[in-house]
């Protein structure tokens, strides 16, 4: 095939995708966001119609901007946002940027969230906020970000646990929890809320041979 014919085919599938936002968004936007393609992401945002459709869904309900918080593509996070990205946008499983950013360890991508309009009320498919699976994980510097915005410590999910629970239940008790556990403290979790079956988190951890948690909640005036 000529390189004239192909120039002209080329230009021919841009122009289709040109003629609709959504196409346009869903064949290459979210193929450069993929790929981390920063630079392409920027030119295809320069488009107006590009812009108006940043918050296309694929298949699965996910945006360009979940797609890049799930990668962590930050400097795209920015762009998209920058271009009007909805950081509340959820997907067939009820995850948002926000929330990603939350759970997977996001920090520079949650910050982004946070400064513009993340919803801290909103909860993953476990009906839990940013702050449990975070908790869980033992990211300290995530959880310490997502108390200071004002997340609520002692939010119970779907399972019957806050983000304390989840800090001993789901943890080997190791140093990050640790922190974790003192952050949470900090900002008011409740240290006998007892979970679903009765069971408060000194239980929890003794349960665990969690001694250095134990030894935390004692101090924080838990009861077994």
């Amino acid at each position: 095939m000529s390189a004239t014919i192909q120039g002209l085919l080329a230009g021919l599938v841009m122009g289709l995708a040109l003629g609709s936002g959504n196409v346009y968004s869903q064949t290459v936007l979210l193929e450069a966001v993929e790929q981390g393609d920063s630079a392409k992401v920027r030119e295809i945002l320069s488009e107006k119609r590009a812009r108006a459709s940043v918050s296309v869904s694929d298949d699965q309900g996910q945006s360009p901007l979940l797609r890049a918080t799930w990668l962590n593509h930050v400097d795209i996070a920015e762009q998209l946002i920058r271009a009007g990205a909805d950081v509340n946008q959820t997907d067939s499983i009820h995850d948002s940027p926000y929330l990603v950013a939350g759970a997977q360890g996001r920090l520079e991508i949650l910050r982004m969230t946070l400064k513009n309009g993340a919803d801290l009320r909103s909860v993953n498919r476990y009906g839990g906020t940013a702050l449990i699976p975070a908790a869980e994980h033992g990211y300290v510097d995530i959880v310490r970000l997502l108390l200071a915005a004002g997340v609520d410590p002692n939010h119970v999910n779907y399972l019957g646990w806050t983000a304390l629970h989840e800090a001993i239940v789901l943890s080997d008790g190791g140093p990050d929890h640790q922190e974790v556990l003192r952050l949470l403290i900090k900002a008011g979790a409740d240290v006998n809320l007892p979970d679903r079956q009765g069971v408060r988190p000194l239980s929890l951890a003794r349960q665990r041979s969690q001694t250095e948690m134990a030894e935390i909640l004692e101090q924080a005036g838990a009861n077994p």
